[in-house]
């Protein structure tokens, strides 16, 4: 597991654990640790002669979620190449050229990007990722193009700030409308997929998140209010209406993508090949109360160490009070 401390990385070495596999993590060793009967190397890739610690050693498997530059993750596979069996690359729907249509499928346009590129945007950086992996070692690589992902461990904060807010109480300012289709795939689903698809010798590209309307913002919400037991009362306001308000989607309110958004495409990928090839995703109710536990437990959402700092998603509570009084809201939406 090239990783394996964070979010998707820690999900896929929880799951190979389950299963009895011998893993071993390769990371910087900044970010907490793997368990303790984990094989734990340490290293750089970005650094001369950072991959030191990969020189010996023969994978099965090799599992990669890199955001950097393409460059590295061309050099781990060309290290790794003569002795390993199947690569797995968590990469993302980003990849594809705008713009993207609605059902976009695995065979659409990607950005362009280098495969030995040093920089570039998060888009740019996985799809000259993808270009390195796949020249190097053909179809041996499974290209995991994943959606939203959430579940315990999170690390950007987009379901633990709903969870926060809705365990604050009081008036919450809910997107709508009530049954826009929300598509994402919890990390542990992803992370069994991934899995299973090295295991069956899958390879290329696989759009990998929850059918469309697995849930709705409105189921996800609602199970929001269970999950935390608190005295929320979700106050539904018309897209249109927080548009003209400045509201900005995805972020200000996270997961909400409205119809008509330049990213709704986001959440209505194709995920035909996926779900013939075993993806199964467990119901909202699970992953937004185990989410709520983890969160309980660990207090805050974690840093993504090594990595740039992001902004913080998610309202401050001045403006939405300030939404709320100004905009006209319903208990549900019209």
């Amino acid at each position: 597991m090239l990783g394996g401390t964070g979010f998707v990385g820690g999900a896929v070495v929880a799951e190979a654990i389950h299963r009895g596999w011998a893993v071993t993590t390769f990371n910087r060793g900044r970010h907490g640790a793997p368990p303790a009967d984990v094989r734990r190397l340490v290293g750089d890739r970005t650094t001369t002669d950072g991959l030191a610690a990969l020189a010996d050693g023969e994978w099965d498997l090799v599992v990669d979620t890199w955001d950097g530059a393409p460059s590295a993750a061309q050099a781990a596979a060309r290290m790794l190449a003569e002795r390993i069996g199947r690569y797995v690359y968590v990469s993302s729907g980003s990849v594809y050229a705008q713009p993207v249509p609605a059902g976009v499928t695995e065979q659409a346009p990607l950005v362009d990007a280098a495969p030995d590129g040093d920089d570039g945007g998060y888009p740019t950086l996985k799809a000259g990722a993808e270009r390195a992996l796949r020249a190097v070692l053909g179809d041996r690589v499974l290209l995991a193009r994943a959606g939203l992902i959430l579940g315990p461990g999170e690390d950007i904060g987009r379901l633990p700030w709903w969870l926060r807010r809705v365990a604050r109480g009081g008036d919450v300012l809910a997107p709508g409308p009530v049954d826009l289709p929300v598509q994402y795939v919890d990390a542990r689903d992803l992370a069994i997929f991934l899995l299973d698809a090295a295991v069956a010798g899958r390879g290329g590209a696989v759009n990998v998140v929850s059918r469309p309307g697995h849930t709705t913002i409105g189921e996800l919400l609602s199970t929001c209010v269970t999950a935390t037991g608190a005295d929320a009362r979700l106050r539904w306001a018309d897209p249109e209406q927080l548009l003209a308000a400045g509201v900005e989607p995805w972020n200000d309110l996270p997961i909400w993508i409205p119809s008509g958004h330049d990213y709704r495409w986001m959440q209505q990928m194709d995920v035909t090949r996926a779900y013939a090839d075993g993806l199964s995703c467990r119901p909202v109710a699970e992953t937004v109360a185990d989410t709520w536990a983890w969160l309980r437990e660990v207090g805050s959402v974690p840093g993504r160490a090594g990595r740039p700092a992001r902004e913080p998603v998610g309202l401050h509570p001045a403006r939405e009070a300030h939404l709320l009084a100004a905009l006209t809201t319903h208990p549900t939406s019209r």
